[in-house]
């Protein structure tokens, strides 16, 4: 019952994230091109034909933008709340098996608990994701503009995490090319994180099964790797967090795996699962 997850690729070019499990592969997310993502899947040994399913948190383009032609010969099932479907489905000329949830209530696919939460963007109805089997539980969040009470206690508890570190503040203001409007959206509370929130918020969530920390959604001129390290390192040690390991996404190609989750006796997945449901 272990779970696995990486990065396909994350930036503004493009956002998608895939996750493996005995319940089989999924997508979180599909914003580069059908092409990329096949490439990138099969690079991961993962067989692009036998996805089991794609969740999306927004309806952005760099979020969902290869949903119409990667699903133009396969029948997929893609999980959206209400609005996102709304607001993407009279573009796509695909046949899309959308299976639509509620926002803020879990659902089970197969013998997962999916969790969408909302968070604060400037999309129709933005959600991040808590993905558990009886032994595992992977929280993802992106595109989001400020921390809430909500993202922590859905956060929390999780052996691994993706969470946008887009941006470092004294790059952005002292960039150039964007103007001051722009800069003012991206920090804004329906804009991005920076890496100073984003270091904040993990330290806040992360517990000792906390393996690994996939920082996605870097941007290419106010960040990088080193900057992004440097600055959430430090924030974690601070509250004992020494042991996590932090990998930046790149926009051009897949992360490694990341495997967390026991295996566990029968009783025990079978006491996980029961807690599971209570919290649904």
């Amino acid at each position: 019952m272990s779970m696995k997850v990486a990065v396909l690729g994350s930036g503004s070019g493009g956002n998608s994230t895939v996750v493996s499990c005995s319940d089989g592969d999924f997508l979180i997310d599909i914003g580069l091109s059908a092409k990329q993502i096949v490439l990138r899947l099969e690079l991961l040994g993962i067989d692009p034909d036998r996805l089991k399913g794609i969740f999306l948190t927004h309806e952005h383009s760099d979020h969902a933008r290869g949903l119409n032609v990667f699903l133009k010969n396969r029948d997929i099932p893609v999980f959206a709340n209400a609005m996102t479907k709304e607001a993407l489905e009279y573009g796509i000329k695909s046949e899309v098996s959308w299976k639509v949830f509620q926002t803020g209530q879990g659902f089970k696919v197969g013998s997962l608990m999916v969790n969408a939460f909302p968070i604060p963007h400037d999309a129709a109805e933005p959600v991040g994701f808590v993905v558990e089997s009886a032994t595992a539980k992977f929280g993802l969040v992106t595109d989001v503009g400020c921390v809430t009470h909500s993202m922590r206690t859905n956060l929390k508890g999780a052996d691994a995490l993706f969470v946008e570190a887009n941006y470092d503040e004294e790059l952005l203001e002292a960039d150039e090319k964007r103007p001051w409007s722009t800069k003012q959206r991206i920090s804004s509370r329906h804009g991005h994180l920076s890496n100073t929130q984003s270091g904040e918020l993990i330290s806040e969530v992360g517990c000792e099964k906390l393996m690994a920390v996939l920082l996605g959604h870097l941007s290419s001129d106010c960040n990088n790797d080193h900057i992004c390290k440097k600055t959430i390192q430090p924030l974690l040690e601070n509250v004992g967090l020494k042991t996590v390991e932090l990998i930046c996404a790149s926009q051009h190609e897949p992360t490694k795996w990341v495997e967390f989750g026991a295996k566990g006796d029968p009783f025990q997945m079978l006491q996980g699962a029961l807690e599971q449901e209570d919290l649904f």
